[in-house]
């Protein structure tokens, strides 16, 4: 008998040591704790080309990333919450004309400005949602509001508007939302719109610049020190949009999910195609149902069942360990993660 215990206690610790991290399968590794804290960003995903792009504005686009994630950054490593990491964040790419969202919203066949946001609360699983707004300053934090403030998800319109005053959140002339470079933008694609095309050239037409129109789109999830993980996006949607047209951004499972169970999801993209994968929800399902790892997931999701659907696109994720994914199928796309060591990652290009 005492063989056996002694061999039975042998095996039991042998099989401890051979658990440890550095045993662990690579594939299992996303299991264990890499970060107390870390947040990750995007500013859009779409056909960015090294080619395309000039010293001067890949420097500024660098710039900015940098700057929006440090503020978040800083909130995380001095104990704050990954919801104002996330609001703060988003804010700082809001109110920069680089973007597609705030103030570098596109502009709809109307020659208006109408913003998206969405945010998403991984702890409770409570969500805020805005679309269609016009004219207030930070679409972002009238999605918080939304959640915080009201017994509902998603506001749009003139609803979204009233209770935003109500709320007192800045509110701005819809002036303000204007950049020319953005105006240009609508006048090129009018303009094309009123030439001889066939079919077939004006279909190719519209579906490229369906893919490319929403460059700049913004994201952000977050993960504090108390183990809650927060996602928001923010957007002013498709060039030349018309109708009233809604994408992904403000749809919660589609451009912004949020569990501290498994991850946290900001997308950029083809919308459309967005909504109908429910992207973002998809991520975090395959984790929790099918036990993928965050790398595995976010890879499936958009490397298989987006790109098969015909959508473009990426997302940004964080797991409840501080694990991170950067995940597109277009190529590049506006990104940069900071970790509780603070090693910061801002890249553009597709490598």
């Amino acid at each position: 008998m005492k063989q056996i215990l002694f061999i039975l206690s042998f095996l039991i610790v042998s099989y401890g040591c051979n658990k440890s991290p550095e045993n662990v399968s690579e594939e299992k590794k996303e299991d264990l704790k890499v970060n107390e804290f870390a947040i990750i960003i995007h500013g859009g995903a779409g056909t960015i080309l090294k080619k395309n792009m000039s010293d001067e504005k890949e420097a500024a686009y660098k710039a900015k990333l940098e700057e929006a994630i440090k503020v978040g950054h800083t909130i995380l490593k001095n104990g704050g919450t990954s919801q104002e990491a996330v609001m703060k964040t988003i804010q700082v790419m809001e109110e920069s004309p680089l973007f597609n969202a705030g103030k570098g919203a596109v502009f709809t066949n109307a020659g208006t400005n109408e913003l998206d946001a969405s945010f998403m609360d991984g702890k409770t699983l409570n969500a805020g949602a805005v679309a269609g707004v016009k004219d207030v300053k930070s679409p972002i934090e009238l999605a918080i509001k939304v959640m915080t403030d009201s017994e509902h998800v998603m506001l749009s319109g003139e609803g979204a508007s009233t209770f935003a005053k109500e709320k007192g959140l800045e509110i701005v002339d819809p002036s303000y939302f204007f950049t020319e470079s953005r105006f240009n933008s609508l006048q090129r694609i009018k303009e094309k719109e009123k030439t001889e095309l066939d079919h077939d050239a004006k279909a190719a037409f519209y579906d490229a610049d369906i893919k490319d129109s929403k460059f700049g789109t913004v994201g952000c999830v977050a993960l504090d020190k108390n183990g809650n993980i927060a996602a928001g996006t923010s957007t002013g949607g498709m060039t030349n949009k018309r109708w009233g047209r809604i994408g992904d951004a403000p749809i919660i499972g589609s451009g912004t999910y949020a569990n501290n169970v498994t991850c946290g999801v900001s997308s950029t993209g083809w919308g459309e195609y967005f909504i109908r994968s429910q992207v973002a929800y998809d991520i975090s399902a395959q984790m929790e149902y099918q036990q993928k790892t965050l790398k595995e997931a976010t890879k499936d999701v958009i490397q298989n069942k987006l790109t098969k659907l015909g959508g473009t696109g990426g997302v940004v994720a964080l797991d409840k360990n501080g694990n991170m994914s950067f995940e597109f199928n277009t190529e590049g796309m506006y990104r940069a993660s900071m970790d509780d060591k603070g090693e910061l990652i801002i890249k553009i290009y597709k490598e």
